[in-house]
């Protein structure tokens, strides 16, 4: 069972991932996302006690709706291709759904580039591990003889990666009525490149 308090704390933090989402991270402030929760700001910093622990938590939560539409389900699906084609198959659904969250690291991404500190490493962090997911996919393939052995798994999964930040700039920035069509194009020669 969840504690009232908890339950206020994750609700609050469904909306700070969606402010943030529309005014960037450091858009969420305290002040912002009680006026927005109809919280007072005293209730809302004993939850968070400073901005940085706000964004932080923040950052959290959007990482854990991530996992759960995009991850979890693809590491369900057998190994090899199948899984590697889920995952982006839900990854270009949350992008084109805009589902809150979905490119909040990749905003963040530029936003915290150029300043040190714990929110910046937490964004460094979401996008090294999602990485690591990728290229330990593609490993399990190589495994189970579905792709090839001769090619470096993290350069793999950079190649995955930038089909899905070229999606989400043609998507998303540019509103290309192709981006989607482009992205799997692009994904398929990939897909043609690593398979053995």
């Amino acid at each position: 069972m969840v504690r009232k308090g908890e339950a206020t704390r994750q609700a609050v933090l469904d909306q700070a991932v969606e402010l943030a989402s529309r005014v960037g991270l450091d858009g969420v402030t305290i002040g912002a996302l009680a006026q927005r929760a109809e919280l007072s700001k005293s209730g809302l910093f004993a939850h968070f006690r400073s901005k940085e622990a706000l964004q932080l938590a923040t950052l959290a939560q959007a990482r854990e709706r991530f996992n759960d539409a995009v991850v979890r389900p693809a590491l369900r699906r057998p190994r090899g291709e199948p899984r590697l084609r889920e995952l982006f198959e839900r990854w270009v659904v949350t992008g084109r759904e805009g589902m809150p969250g979905s490119c909040l690291f990749v905003a963040a991404s530029h936003e915290f580039a150029d300043r040190p500190g714990l929110v910046r490493d937490e964004v460094v962090a979401g996008h090294r591990d999602l990485a690591d997911v990728v290229a330990q996919v593609y490993r399990s393939g190589v495994t189970d003889g579905h792709f090839r052995a001769d090619l470096d798994p993290d350069q793999v999964a950079h190649d995955v990666y930038g089909v899905m930040l070229a999606f989400y700039h043609g998507h998303r920035l540019l509103a290309d009525p192709a981006a989607e069509s482009r992205t799997r194009a692009s994904f398929d020669r990939l897909l043609d490149h690593v398979r053995t």
